[in-house]
């Protein structure tokens, strides 16, 4: 009786135990690593630098202007278009200033035929003065009738050389060799005196021209440069300072820097240019990580660090406090963790003291060092 009774209670107990067991709290699944990236902290090296946006620009670039106004009859060049010395560039309606020239012409004949006159009236007059017929206030009225004729005929072929330079310059031509910049006129446009109305470039002698902020302007004499193109952002090359001007522009108040390449070679006139200047930082504790990986603590600045576990390519992550020193476009200047710290870069407003993440990175470096073994 007592082993039955043992064994129907085992049996009643089972699916009880089975039951509770269903009701009780579930164990939640251990939580993922969360993968991110990380920099390496070194204070060795830090560089301050700034980042100038420009354009690259002829050293030589000269604009042209008619020395005449008038009307255009004739336009031969188009901007990109490259020009030699002595090409003509546009004609203006001579009409006016050939009808100029011609007056002056004829102005010209009849003061050369009265300055002759002149002079014979006075030669005559010399030789009845040797006899006494005329006075001698005659003589002197007849000389002086002969240097006024003679000073104006003298004028009036000044007048007609200018006419004649006016007229030559209703044809515009190419002071230097170069590439056509710009165009500002049309056939038909009537243009006046001195206005520009095209810009020819030399090709031969590119430049990086930026504008300069004025607290910039003593750090920024004694860095070092190197510049990139938008049209071609990973072929960096070195650039000397050549121009900084000594005085801001007024609507800016910056100062323009011209630049060229160390080693000449050829740049798109016009192009956007990326200017970085470089000067070591006095502080040799500072070191340089991007910004993102910047967060805070009770108000203060600090990055997340990682502690690794053993050799493993993982780790928990921790606040350090940092000061920072500086900002550099994307990056930032600071000091305080220990050097070789990894600091997260990215994500840092996912973490939480003593959260585990994956490094990727190392992860990979490791695999590489091994393929190679």
């Amino acid at each position: 009786m007592t082993m039955k009774t043992f064994s129907c209670a085992a049996l009643l107990a089972a699916p009880i135990a089975g039951l509770l067991a269903a009701c009780g709290p579930a164990v939640p699944p251990a939580e993922p690593m969360r993968p991110v990236r990380t920099v390496e902290l070194r204070y060795d090296g830090a560089q301050d630098a700034n980042r100038y946006v420009g354009t690259v620009q002829a050293r030589h670039e000269v604009e042209q202007a008619f020395r005449v106004g008038g009307k255009v009859a004739q336009r031969k060049v188009d901007v990109g278009q490259a020009v030699h010395e002595g090409d003509v560039i546009a004609v203006l309606d001579d009409t006016d200033y050939r009808h100029a020239e011609e007056a002056a012409r004829q102005q010209l004949v009849a003061a050369q035929t009265a300055a002759r006159q002149a002079e014979s009236d006075r030669q005559r007059l010399e030789a009845l003065k040797r006899d006494g017929s005329v006075s001698v206030a005659d003589d002197e009225r007849a000389r002086s009738a002969a240097q006024q004729s003679k000073a104006a005929a003298d004028a009036q072929a000044q007048q007609l050389e200018l006419a004649r330079n006016r007229l030559a310059y209703t044809v515009l031509r190419a002071p230097r060799s170069g590439v056509v910049t710009a165009v500002r006129f049309e056939v038909g446009q009537v243009v006046p005196e001195g206005q520009s109305v095209v810009s020819i470039a030399a090709e031969g002698e590119p430049e990086i021209v930026v504008d300069v902020p004025e607290d910039h302007l003593l750090w920024f004499k004694a860095a070092r440069y190197r510049a990139s193109l938008a049209s071609a952002s990973d072929r960096v090359f070195d650039v000397v300072l050549r121009e900084l001007s000594p005085q801001a522009v007024a609507q800016t108040r910056t100062y323009r820097a011209r630049l060229k390449p160390r080693t000449p070679m050829p740049l798109p006139l016009g192009g956007t240019a990326t200017l970085v200047a470089e000067r070591a930082a006095s502080d040799q504790q500072t070191a340089v990580i991007p910004a993102s990986a910047i967060t805070q603590d009770k108000g203060a600045p600090a990055v997340w660090i990682v502690r690794r576990t053993g050799t493993e390519a993982a780790g928990t992550v921790e606040l350090a406090p940092v000061t920072v020193k500086g900002y550099r476009n994307e990056d930032v200047l600071l000091s305080g963790p220990a050097a070789g710290s990894l600091i997260v870069t990215a994500g840092v407003q996912k973490m939480a003291p003593g959260k585990r993440v994956a490094l990727p990175d190392l992860a990979a470096t490791a695999t590489i060092k091994e393929a190679k073994r």
